[in-house]
């Protein structure tokens, strides 16, 4: 009975050994498959994206409060719990049509590269994605300007807005 206690005294290290490589082997594996988080959002029947850590919420559409002598593309501003916060219409910061706001509107709450936050308004939110560094592509020189990188899914391309490059227009616009 003794020598059984010590066999099996004897094994179990030899288990725990096992599992313990076998974990670490599990997260080198995870670890090597890098994944970015991306809130899609459709804007002129197109899909987009921006990085999930640059959103803090996603608010429905509200009274956006007009801003005389601000860009077009400026709707005004909202107050969102005591905030102020300036809504931009992404559709015509990105030169796209004009269109009214629908059922499926909302405004994408996004931090700035300043540390502040801005409304971004969209035609629709669609879902937070994980995708693989391997499944993005750089962006065609046409799009270079607002769009980072083009993330495939299947048959279908979606375009990564380059935040910082898209908010910076008014800073230029300005000077």
């Amino acid at each position: 009975m003794s020598a059984s206690l010590a066999e099996t005294g004897a094994a179990a290290p030899r288990w725990q050994d096992l599992a313990r490589r076998a974990a670490e082997r599990r997260s080198a594996e995870v670890e090597s498959v890098v994944v970015r988080q991306l809130l899609t959002f459709v804007l002129d029947a197109s899909p987009y994206a921006v990085p999930v850590e640059r959103v803090r919420e996603i608010v429905r559409v509200r009274p956006i409060t007009p801003v005389p002598r601000v860009p077009n593309d400026v709707c005004g501003v909202i107050s969102l719990r005591g905030e102020i916060l300036e809504v931009i219409d992404l559709r015509l910061r990105l030169r796209l049509h004009a269109a009214a706001s629908g059922r499926a509107s909302r405004i994408i709450v996004a931090h700035t590269a300043d540390g502040g936050i801005v409304g971004l308004l969209v035609d629709g939110v669609s879902e937070v994605l994980g995708v693989p560094e391997d499944a993005l592509r750089p962006a065609a020189a046409t799009e270079a300007g607002n769009v980072e990188t083009l993330c495939v899914r299947g048959d279908r391309f979606i375009s990564l807005i380059d935040l910082d490059r898209v908010l910076g227009f008014d800073a230029q616009r300005q000077s």
